[in-house]
């Protein structure tokens, strides 16, 4: 009896692509699966892979970071699914932090690609489309022709996505980047029919985006709308409305636990310390492109389904383009970085050219076709070094107690494990990759509290006098400042005067090879003092960085204050207990940020915390020997988020439910 082929259906094809597509992907970029310490000492993944370690040893939710800042709540630092995902797969697994983060990138930026293909699968129907598509993301960026700096620092023209994610460690952005065509497929799936699981699934990957990196969330924000505007030009239908409002309804109650207001505060606030002033007339310049826009698609576009993809993708490639090369040519800036969102351009660029190419192809005679042949011919060309290097981009760093970024942060730890430092550059980014060490700075000034951090950390850096960085460093806290010169490894050299403090402090290391500590004097070593009330309330935040005057007068209250040790114990993260004795007219000042959710206790009484001029917690208790507890409370708006958050996943899967129910009967 003759066998009948198999044949597979459109979504069976499509799951097999998908599959097809990751697996070479994860070969082309095999060596960054198993790569633990890669020579990129300059990058900003040093950061993530401390995140994910500091997560790892306060399992499962450590609510406040003490070691960043001056101390910060965790949930500002970064959003969550990139640090809990590296902190997962390094528990399962036993790999390193780094060797979990570099397999948690990797993996997702397979699924980037795959995802590409979903997304013009998806608009176009067209499975050769949605291959040349994938294709042209995991070999080539076509903002090379327009960003020449980028062109000429990508080593044989390796993809911007994958280059600035192994060189200067952008996981998180890369990992949101590749999930936000996931999330853009589902949505459209949702506003063709009524597909209540595409819906709940664009929801969930559009919060897994959001969920990774805000630059992700921030394009994805970008790319929404225009899906919605699409739509609803080209087909005016009522019907698309109700999706296109559930989607980020859905995508913010799923992240609603992290994602409180005070965190779009603080984000909002730290801005200045990453990026520019946007400018009046970049608003009003995108707000007229974009009625520019609307009006020529209602034009051109109006009922006319068959343009919904072109609509799209041109929206796209408009709305990229006018932030990221109008930053590069004549400074058009909003907010953020736009050069960062370059992978984005990238992608638009891909999607704009897979949709001409199409055009082309399709029109009658043989000359459109030849154009479309030649330019794909012209274009792949172009990626011939990338393929032939291509798992030479992932340079392995197997020696790594060599590099100062670890033998510094070693040496106190085995010498004051306690202590907070200013350490600078490279050293500051690896600080805490091995061990919990408190640091003045840390991360990428993401989630600070205090602005007095940030104030003095310039000072220490850039300033030409002692004084006032050790006063700055007196007040925040500080016992000991690592210091490169131009003869050090360390990859940045921060300091522009790296011997002001020769002389003035003491030097407990030095390597000679261009690193230094040197101690700070402090009159004890507890982050916390009892000090005068009223020298205490008359005190200013400084005026500008070398304030000596302010500065010296807070110093004068934290150490030169009342012979009265306060005696500071951590309890986890989360809390501490103070014992100390008071007179009366004395306070306590422990140095770390205030916060609204810290709260005190003494004999079971409440005391109050209030915030000092320098931004940290100062109580006023009772007098007497006294045993202060202090704990952070979850948040009232954290609660509330959760409850949003568990309404959310109970409506994802009734979404989910009703969708696989609805199959089961068709």
């Amino acid at each position: 009896m003759e066998r009948k082929p198999l044949k597979l259906s459109a979504r069976s094809k499509i799951l097999l692509d998908v599959l097809l597509i990751f697996l070479f992907t994860a070969v082309l970029i095999r060596p960054l699966f198993k790569a633990k310490y890669l020579d990129k000492w300059g990058s900003i993944e040093s950061t993530f892979i401390s995140d994910a370690r500091f997560l790892m040893a306060h399992w499962p939710h450590p609510q406040w970071q003490p070691l960043w800042y001056g101390g910060t709540r965790f949930d500002y630092i970064y959003p969550p699914a990139l640090r809990y995902g590296t902190a997962a797969i390094a528990k399962v697994t036993g790999f390193w932090p780094v060797k979990a983060y570099h397999f948690y990138t990797a993996f997702f930026y397979c699924v980037g690609i795959a995802g590409v293909y979903l997304l013009i699968r998806v608009g176009t129907r067209s499975r050769f489309a949605a291959w040349l598509g994938a294709a042209a993301a995991a070999f080539m960026s076509p903002s090379f022709l327009f960003l020449t700096p980028l062109r000429h620092d990508a080593w044989k023209r390796i993809p911007i996505r994958l280059g600035v994610l192994v060189k200067y460690g952008e996981g998180p952005h890369m990992t949101a980047l590749a999930l936000i065509p996931i999330a853009l497929a589902f949505a459209w799936l949702a506003f063709e029919a009524r597909r209540p699981a595409a819906l709940a699934l664009a929801g969930v990957f559009g919060a897994l985006a959001v969920s990774n990196n805000f630059y992700g969330a921030t394009s994805l924000a970008v790319f929404y709308p225009i899906l919605v505007w699409s739509f609803w030009i080209t087909r005016q239908e009522r019907r698309i409305l109700a999706p296109a409002l559930a989607i980020p309804a859905i995508t913010y109650g799923l992240t609603a636990f992290w994602l409180v207001p005070s965190y779009f505060q603080v984000t909002a606030g730290n801005m200045k310390y990453v990026s520019e002033h946007g400018t009046t007339w970049s608003i009003w310049l995108a707000m007229a492109v974009v009625v520019a826009f609307a009006i020529a698609t209602r034009w051109l576009a109006r009922g006319q389904k068959e343009w919904t993809w072109g609509v799209f993708t041109a929206g796209c490639a408009v709305l990229f383009s006018l932030n990221v090369l109008g930053n590069y040519y004549f400074h058009f800036l909003i907010a953020g970085v736009p050069s960062r969102l370059a992978p984005e351009l990238d992608l638009v660029y891909i999607l704009l050219a897979v949709a001409v190419l199409r055009w082309l192809w399709n029109l009658p005679g043989l000359l459109p076709r030849a154009v479309a042949a030649a330019v794909l011919v012209m274009a792949f060309a172009t990626t011939a070094g990338y393929v032939a290097s291509a798992w030479n981009h992932f340079p392995l760093y197997p020696n790594y107690q060599d590099r100062v970024e670890y033998q510094v942060p070693e040496w106190l730890w085995m010498n004051m494990p306690d202590a907070r430092v200013v350490p600078t550059g490279s050293v500051r980014f690896w600080f805490d990759a091995w061990h919990d060490l408190p640091q003045l700075g840390g991360g990428s000034d993401q989630g600070v509290l205090n602005g007095e951090v940030e104030q003095a950390q310039w000072e220490i850096n850039l300033g030409p006098k002692p004084e006032p960085a050790i006063l700055w460093m007196q007040c925040l806290g500080t016992d000991a400042a690592y210091v490169s010169d131009k003869s050090s490894e360390e990859m940045f050299k921060d300091y522009l005067f790296p011997h002001k403090f020769e002389g003035a402090l003491p030097a407990i290391y030095d390597d000679h090879r261009g690193n230094v500590i040197y101690r700070v004097p402090r009159r004890w070593p507890a982050r916390a003092r009892v000090v005068e009330t009223a020298r205490l309330n008359a005190l200013q935040r400084p005026r500008f960085n070398d304030d000596v005057e302010y500065l010296r007068a807070y110093a004068g209250v934290i150490e030169k204050g009342p012979d009265s040790p306060a005696f500071l114990t951590w309890q986890g993260t989360d809390a501490m207990r103070i014992a100390a004795k008071v007179e009366a007219g004395q306070s306590i000042v422990v140095q770390e940020n205030y916060d609204p959710a810290w709260h005190a206790w003494s004999g079971g009484k409440p005391v109050a915390v209030r915030k000092d001029a320098m931004g940290f917690m100062a109580m006023d208790p009772a007098p007497g020997a006294q045993e202060i507890a202090l704990a952070f409370l979850t948040p009232f708006e954290n609660q509330v988020g959760r409850v949003l958050s568990a309404i959310a996943i109970l409506v994802v899967i009734a979404l989910i439910a009703l969708g696989v129910r609805r199959e089961w009967r068709a």
